[in-house]
């Protein structure tokens, strides 16, 4: 059983992600974990110069020794179903605008929908908030510059298929 942090917001396979205060959370990782969490903090500094669409990479740091922790900004989702549909379609039109942004300038998600044997909702890292729609999680996302040009081009099309799901999903409810 994994061990449970104080102040715990989610736990995922790999990781959990704890509140450190209103304006910061922190992805734990534990173990022998030094490229996995230099690899999120880059995909995510890369996606931060590009646009807003992902959470905001803040700094990495320990949890008392015990762990490394990847802190971003904290994000407070809020329920789409309370807002009109000509308003989700507003948020969508600039998710989607600034999603071909970000593969355009050679970073792809890859985790828009979740797999699905995989516990949780199906678009567990989309988040709308008052800025709108933003992303969260990279730990399986690419850059063009790192996987070539064919797979990235793979993976945007996938997620170009999952963004449509997403689209019916968010339209629909």
């Amino acid at each position: 059983m994994k061990k449970r942090h104080p102040h715990t917001l989610s736990t995922g396979d790999n990781n959990t992600v704890i509140a450190l205060s209103e304006t910061e959370v922190g992805k734990i990782f534990t173990g022998d974990t030094r490229s996995d969490i230099g690899s999120e903090a880059l995909k995510l500094q890369f996606a931060n110069k590009v646009n807003g669409l992902l959470v905001r990479f803040i700094r990495l740091d320990e949890l008392n020794d015990e762990a490394e922790m990847l802190v971003m900004e904290r994000l407070y989702p809020m329920d789409f179903r309370a807002y009109e549909y000509e308003r989700r379609e507003l948020w969508l039109d600039v998710f989607e605008e600034e999603l071909h942004q970000l593969h355009k300038s050679g970073f792809v998600h890859r985790d828009l929908r979740r797999p699905s044997d995989m516990p949780g909702l199906t678009f567990d890292n989309i988040f709308l908030t008052p800025t709108g729609l933003r992303l969260i999680d990279v730990g399986i996302s690419a850059l063009r510059e790192q996987v070539g040009e064919r797979l990235f081009n793979r993976f945007v099309q996938q997620e170009l298929t999952e963004l449509e799901q997403f689209r019916l999903f968010f339209l629909a409810r």
